[in-house]
């Protein structure tokens, strides 16, 4: 496995591997790895000739600066087991390598700005704009690999991609679950014991939601969710969204396979996200 720290590096190898008419598939990461990240890897490897994960905490998405010095970084141990699903190349490159000087262009995504994510993280999506951008220009892969659990991260990459024509086919993968339910995610590692016996409750709340959606409206919907989180001590919620699958705007009815049920709820100070698609 080939662990890259500079842009120049990087790019130098995989343009020799391009000449020889290789595909690459991309993974980006924020580290922290877990099994939803690993099986990504095993996803691209079966479909390229060589597979890159990127490993880089990127400051510009967080607009909490506590958030971001508590972002687990577990750089060696990641690559440990990068190493173990046979992963080629790693990118693990500095903030001063990535933002030589902090960057005076602004991304934009419409309405993707204004609901869920966007409404209570304002700045984020920005900020993953433009980190994804760089590393798709980086890396210049055949495919890139994204996880369901940010479903609203899906919808802007796919705006990224289709807006700027980047020649890469977005691959959005199958969300991870712990035993429990519990979506795989570098932020349960900030849970203490009590916290990591609630958490199932956020999945257990989309399971509810999604079978009374077939036979209520949604906003009794909403409001049963509500309530089952103000009965729940532990878990704060931040947002319960019953949104069409593509666009996320709320939706008032089930549309068959085009309806997501999206949810963001605090743990303390650990802040987690899922989704189900019905």
């Amino acid at each position: 496995m080939q662990v890259f720290f500079e842009i120049q590096a990087l790019q130098t190898y995989l343009n020799k591997e391009r000449l020889q008419a290789k595909t690459i598939g991309f993974v980006p990461t924020m580290g922290a790895l877990h099994e939803g990240h690993l099986s990504l890897i095993q996803t691209a490897k079966s479909q390229n000739d060589i597979t890159v994960c990127s490993i880089f905490v990127n400051p510009t998405q967080f607009n909490n600066p506590d958030d971001l010095a508590v972002y687990p970084r577990t750089l060696e141990a990641d690559c440990q087991l990068l190493e173990q699903v046979q992963c080629d190349v790693v990118f693990a490159p500095s903030a001063a390598e990535m933002y030589p000087s902090l960057p005076n262009i602004k991304f934009n995504f419409g309405i993707l700005e204004t609901v869920m994510e966007g409404k209570f993280r304002p700045g984020h999506f920005n900020g993953v704009g433009i980190v994804v951008a760089k590393l798709f220009n980086i890396v210049q892969p055949t495919k890139a690999y994204f996880g369901q659990k940010d479903l609203q991260q899906c919808a802007v990459i796919n705006c990224l991609v289709r807006d700027l024509s980047f020649s890469l086919d977005l691959v959005i993968c199958p969300t991870q679950r712990e035993q429990d339910g519990l979506a795989m995610s570098s932020r349960n590692r900030n849970l203490s014991t009590e916290q990591r016996a609630l958490a199932p409750a956020i999945y257990k709340a989309l399971q509810q939601a999604s079978q009374q959606l077939r036979t209520q409206p949604a906003q009794v919907v909403k409001k049963a969710i509500d309530d089952y989180f103000a009965s729940t001590d532990g878990i704060e919620l931040e947002y319960f969204e019953i949104s069409d699958f593509e666009t996320l705007l709320p939706v008032e009815e089930l549309s068959e396979g085009k309806t997501a049920l999206c949810i963001a709820a605090y743990l303390g100070k650990t802040r987690l996200i899922d989704n189900v698609i019905i």
